[in-house]
Order: structure tokens, then sequence, then C-alpha cells
């Protein structure tokens, strides 16, 4: 779905016209963002919908997969290039965090933070950082 998604995005910079079909109620497919909020409950089978303590469903837009991209990636230049970026914000990520047992770890991104860490991580999953101080 991201390459038709990018194609259609350069066809329309440089003057083609395009048009996007879906069979599904969003756009996207598997890895989509789902909007209002009230298709998010739907699509989850979820019968009681969205408290009303979250506002208007139309203000949620919801990432069925989050996405990373590299800073300085093509696809970042590509969605320059584009100019599909005014619909979109960018955030630094401030740290990952899973879900286990009932509990929401922080997944730890140094040497210092997974030596210090809680989360029930497995020795093993730990790779062998170089030391910082040289030969």
């Amino acid at each position: 779905v991201i390459g038709e998604c990018i194609l259609s995005g350069i066809m329309s910079v440089n003057g083609k016209k395009v048009l996007h079909m879906d069979r599904n109620p969003y756009y996207g497919g598997e890895s989509s963002s789902i909007t209002p909020l009230e298709e998010l409950y739907k699509r989850f089978q979820l019968l009681e919908g969205p408290p009303e303590s979250m506002g208007r469903g139309r203000d949620w837009n919801v990432d069925l997969i989050p996405k990373f991209l590299m800073a300085n990636g093509q696809l970042v230049k590509m969605l320059l290039y584009t100019e599909v970026t005014r619909y979109l914000d960018f955030k630094v990520v401030e740290g990952s965090f899973v879900y286990k047992g009932g509990k929401i770890y922080k997944v730890p991104s140094t040497e210092t933070e997974a030596l210090a860490s809680r989360a029930p991580l497995d020795p093993q999953d730990i790779p062998k950082c170089p030391s910082q101080e040289g030969p």
C-alpha cells in the first residue's frame, strides 16, 4: 500500500490526476490509520463504543501499526518532495515501551539503562555493547 501511496503522491505533484480506491471503510490496509474513533471500536468489535470523555471521534487518528521513519531516510525525502508533510506531524521518539504480564516496561536504549532496568529481560537478548574506552 505504501508503494501505491508514494507513486500516486509523486504523480500528483507532477500534475497527474489520481484516484484512490480501497475496499475497506478506512484507507491503508492493515497498516492504516483509522479515524473516527468509532471506526476503531467497530474494527475491534468493541460494542460499547468510545466514552464521551474522549471527545469527538473525528479528533482521533489511530495507527494500527505505528510507523518509525529514519530522520534522513529516503521515505522522509519523498514525503517532503510530495508535500504531504503539511498533513503530518513529526515527533522525536522519547522511548519505547512493552506490555508484559500486566505491566508496562520501558525498553532500555543504552547499556546503562539496560543494567539498571527492572524490565523482564533475558540476558541473551542484550547485545554486547562495544567498550566506550577504546583499545
